[in-house]
């Protein structure tokens, strides 16, 4: 190879693929989108009701109050109580806290193992990339709901955490074949062939050169993967598979009220509230990190259509005899 590609792969073997000035121009892109502010603003909120929320009352959630059962919002039980007497606020933001990190926890663990695997697959290839495929195309066949609804009952004296592995584990494949395609991809590129003619490690080489450069996707699927791991949980939770009493989170708070909604809804409807704001503001930080990291997908969406304008036809003039 010639020295101005030699020159080309140590410099790109230092300094990293994303400069500062990329990631303040996708800040600005980020600041400018209204739906995405919006839905930080309402992350925010509901993170900090959730981890400081246990310390505005009194209250604590398994604590039962026997005075007041199934007592409606008041000034000394926010949002009422139960049947069992227990403080509907202190059980709400710890269950919201509970699902927020099991959700956080499910995205961290599936997005990096699903770039790990996607990124050797589509760098290494060969016999590799044939039985780390097969290992994803098996775990696509699997009801993920069917599975995880078997196994949990079996898994109840290892608390949450194994419920997280479990969420984890179904929930990787997808991201990882996309990985996969955009590595085969980038392994063509010119930065890549020259920091593999340097003497850099294949591993060295898919951290420093082949993640960042798919880190936009892998942050989008991980926003959205937080939004969808709490909805599985609170879907998993509500059918009695997922966290186990005493412990709350929303989809326990769910089944728990469901039955009484008609006639006590505060038992229902704030649990309901919470989960659906923390979805819909999950979706609306996606979109907003999409179009700041992904400009061109933004500018394809919002493109304006051209108008084709008619011009206007002169009559003929009769020829005069």
């Amino acid at each position: 190879m010639s020295a101005e590609l030699t020159a080309v792969a140590q410099q790109l073997t230092d300094e990293p693929v994303a400069p500062r000035g990329r990631l303040r121009l996708a800040a600005g892109r980020l600041a400018g989108s209204r739906g995405a502010l919006a839905g930080l603003v309402v992350l925010g909120l509901l993170f900090l009701l959730a981890f400081v929320g246990p310390y505005l009352t009194p209250w604590d959630y398994a604590a039962p109050d026997y005075a007041n059962l199934r007592q409606p919002p008041s000034g000394e039980h926010w949002f009422g109580t139960n049947g069992l007497g227990q403080d509907v606020f202190a059980q709400t933001v710890r269950g919201l806290q509970k699902s927020l990190v099991i959700g956080l926890l499910v995205a961290v663990l599936s997005t990096g193992l699903a770039s790990l695997v996607g990124a050797c697959a589509g760098y290494f290839g060969g016999w590799t990339d044939r039985v780390l495929t097969f290992l994803v195309d098996l775990l696509l066949i699997f009801p993920a709901f069917l599975v995880i609804a078997v196994l949990s009952p079996r898994l109840r004296g290892s608390g949450w955490i194994a419920f997280v592995l479990l969420l984890a584990v179904f929930n990787w494949m997808v991201t990882a074949r996309v990985v996969r395609s955009m590595t085969r991809s980038l392994r063509e590129r010119e930065f890549v062939a020259a920091a593999r003619y340097m003497g850099v490690g294949p591993f060295r080489i898919i951290w420093r050169h082949v993640l960042p450069n798919v880190s936009s996707f892998l942050i989008i699927d991980a926003t959205v993967t937080v939004g969808g791991a709490v909805m599985s949980e609170a879907a998993l939770s509500y059918f009695g598979f997922g966290v186990r009493p005493p412990d709350v989170s929303l989809g326990t708070l769910l089944a728990a009220g469901a039955a009484d909604a008609p006639v006590f809804p505060w038992l229902f409807y704030f649990a309901a509230g919470l989960l659906v704001l923390f979805v819909l503001a999950v979706n609306l930080v996606g979109d907003g990190l999409r179009d700041a990291l992904d400009p061109t997908a933004a500018a394809g969406r919002h493109r304006p259509r051209r108008r084709s304008r008619r011009r206007p036809t002169t009559p003929a003039r009769r020829s005069t005899p």
